[in-house]
């Protein structure tokens, strides 16, 4: 029997993480051979969180209450340190608990992982529910990382990893300010499944545009040697094919871009991803 542990940050959307919950333990009923249990990490909600339907098939449901507000990544970086650290099993599943990353899909992450049990799996995002604005932003964000790192990242935190590759990311510092980032750069290779994304359950998304734009640099700046060199790569080129006052508005654009990613990479602190576990308050099952 394998054991799987699920990971789920949360802040205040208590609502929605109980039909999670039982969406998720519908889900895995039919699942054979591996057992699963919950783990959520509650980011200093300010709102008090409701009593919780007991699941019939999870093993275990806990909620890891935090001290101090961190954030979404930073509730990553903590549960896969702390499953590392502290708790025996053999894969972790990370996914948001809004509803978006659906629970009807675990069934296709687990069938990856059956096909190949040593390589870990993403669920690649090929349709999205957002309205047409977000989505704008996101292939942006797709482009400019492509653009600037060569990486195509088209997953978010929905996922399954190995044991050994969840210790491997556990160590890195870059995890502490993008889960998916240092999936892409520390893991050699994995597998992917083709992912919808859902519809929250209740409520529009308290993700501001800063945020975003926030995710998004922080994505590429696990990446920022190589955004450096192709920087200068592509000044070096504006100056060779001059495009006149073009030219110097996207040399400029380029060198404070740049300084931007340099600014966000402080986000990466290896100290504070080494001790995060003083952040943790108590556990309730």
């Amino acid at each position: 029997m394998k054991r799987v542990i699920i990971l789920i940050p949360i802040y205040n959307d208590w609502e929605s993480l109980n039909k999670l919950i039982l969406e998720i333990d519908d889900n895995i009923k039919q699942i054979k051979n591996f057992s699963f249990d919950c783990f959520i990490i509650n980011d200093a909600s300010n709102i008090k969180h409701i009593k919780l339907d007991k699941p019939k098939n999870l093993g275990s449901l806990k909620i890891f209450n935090m001290k101090i507000n961190k954030g979404h990544a930073r509730c990553n970086a903590f549960g896969i340190r702390y499953v590392c650290e502290n708790e025996n099993f053999d894969y972790l599943i990370l996914m948001d608990g809004d509803g978006e990353d659906r629970p009807i899909e675990i069934k296709s992450l687990i069938n990856m992982i059956l096909q190949e049990p040593d390589k870990s799996v993403v669920a690649k995002r090929v349709k999205r529910s957002e309205g047409s604005f977000f989505q704008l932003l996101y292939q942006m964000h797709k482009l400019l990382t492509l653009v600037f790192t060569g990486k195509k990242i088209n997953f978010g935190n929905y996922s399954c990893l190995t044991k050994k590759e969840a210790e491997i990311l556990s160590s890195k510092q870059s995890l502490w300010s993008s889960y998916s980032g240092t999936v892409k750069k520390y893991l050699k290779s994995f597998n992917e499944i083709n992912s919808i994304r859902g519809s929250r359950y209740f409520g529009p998304s308290k993700m501001s545009i800063l945020n975003l734009l926030l995710h998004s640099f922080s994505i590429i700046a696990v990446f920022r040697n190589q955004v450096l060199l192709r920087s200068i790569l592509m000044v070096i080129l504006l100056y060779y094919f001059y495009l006149g006052i073009l030219s110097v508005f996207l040399q400029i654009t380029i060198v404070l871009f740049n300084l931007l990613i340099f600014i966000v990479s402080f986000r990466e602190d290896e100290k504070a991803l080494l001790n995060c576990q003083d952040n943790l308050d108590n556990i309730k099952e």
